[in-house]
């Protein structure tokens, strides 16, 4: 009989990192020839699911009235119909293994809970730092910051963390206190970090170093397949891949990128992308090429010279940056969370974050250095290939 394991996230669509790791885990598991099922939130985005209408109500935090606002603050705690319909799914599918993504909010760590007073095995892969910080992304004044980490979570409220908000500080606290560490570990049997840095930053949070494992992502076969078979010319350009956002460190980029000599293709959107294209529309060197799909994304990564992962907060395994190597070409990534250790003298240079100057000698440099991009391709489609992940996490992580 086939292993059968549940997917927990709360969106089921690839809306971001986190909901495309789910899609490609459950599609790399059904190939495998195991049943895995996904429980998420209703969301009109969604894709197909068998236990769709069993999903969880949907909730939102920044629309609706009073009432509305208090049924999302019951999800947050762990109340509401999310118990009923998830129980409904586990009495259904009998798992063996729970295997939850980014649950917080908008599901709660009660689906932990409820699969381990059955005895279900319950991994959970971490895609931000929620565990240890009630904002998730560790950030204070577009800053790192660490004042939760293994202690009180009361900073929160100090520094009105999220959104400099104090009611929505309250809710991430309120969160933070329900959910507490001893709690997480006694529910939790395994928590997967995609990155050695996150895994650090678990220990010195205080979770127990015998239930924190690495495991980085990985490359969906069919991407895999993709930039294997991409045999592309390197043009004159580097790009930057990703959300144009104040943390993505994209200001910093399109500064610099204005002094340079060279051509910079910018792909994806975000807060900062009409404010960015209006302030950079008389420059012939910077081209905005907005929201564009997987596929473009492949060509535009095999034909760069480089990409650029200019992030000023703590990336986990930021895919972009794996998609690049993949595709044959070198990174310039600032040092910060997890990148740095994707990065070596051999397929990129890393730069101090925050600092103009170090960004643009490492774009000099590695625009004017002749590169092995075929190496670099080879080695990273064997460190982040499928298989790879896939005997990882059924020998080590789900143990069946």
């Amino acid at each position: 009989m086939a292993r059968k394991v549940l997917l927990v996230n709360k969106f089921y669509y690839p809306r971001g990192g986190d909901c495309v790791v789910v899609l490609n885990t459950q599609a790399l598991l059904r190939e495998s020839g195991m049943e895995a099922e996904v429980f998420a939130m209703q969301f009109p985005q969604n894709l197909t699911a068998h236990y769709q209408e069993q999903f969880a109500s949907e909730v939102n935090f920044g629309r609706g009235g009073m009432s509305n606002r208090f049924q999302a603050l019951k999800r947050t705690l762990g109340m509401g119909d999310v118990v009923d319909r998830y129980e409904a799914v586990l009495d259904d599918f009998k798992p063996d293994v729970v295997h939850l993504h980014n649950i917080h909010s908008y599901l709660s760590p009660i689906v932990a809970s409820l699969a381990h007073r059955r005895g279900i095995r319950v991994v959970w892969t971490l895609h931000d730092y929620k565990l240890l910080c009630p904002r998730y992304d560790c950030l204070r004044n577009g800053k790192p910051c660490e004042k939760c980490f293994g202690g009180a979570k009361r900073n929160v409220l100090t520094h009105k963390c999220m959104k400099g908000s104090l009611p929505a500080s309250v809710v991430a606290w309120l969160e933070a206190i329900k959910w507490n560490r001893a709690r997480l570990e006694e529910d939790t049997d395994v928590f997967v970090c995609p990155s050695e840095f996150m895994a650090t930053k678990m220990k010195e949070g205080g979770f127990k170093a015998d239930k924190v494992r690495v495991l980085n992502n990985f490359l969906d076969p069919v991407k895999l397949r993709q930039y294997q078979s991409m045999d592309s010319p390197r043009e004159d350009y580097y790009c930057f891949v990703g959300r144009l956002s104040p943390e993505k460190g994209i200001e910093d980029l399109l500064d610099v990128a204005s002094r340079l000599p060279y051509k910079l293709k910018v792909a994806g959107s975000g807060t900062l992308e009409p404010a960015m294209r209006i302030k950079y529309a008389d420059k012939d060197n910077i081209e905005f090429l907005g929201m564009i799909d997987a596929e473009h994304v492949a060509r535009l990564l095999s034909g760069a010279r480089l990409s650029v992962a200019p992030s000023q907060w703590y990336e986990n395994n930021p895919l972009s940056v794996v998609e690049s190597l993949c595709a044959g070409t070198p990174v310039a990534g600032s040092n910060m969370g997890g990148i740095p250790e994707l990065i070596d003298a051999s397929n990129g240079i890393v730069f101090q974050p925050f600092d103009k100057e170090t960004l643009a000698n490492a774009i000099t440099m590695s625009m004017t250095r002749d590169w092995d991009h075929k190496a670099i391709a080879q080695n990273a489609l064997k460190r982040f290939s499928p298989a790879t992940h896939l005997d990882t996490l059924i020998k080590d992580i789900y143990c069946i």
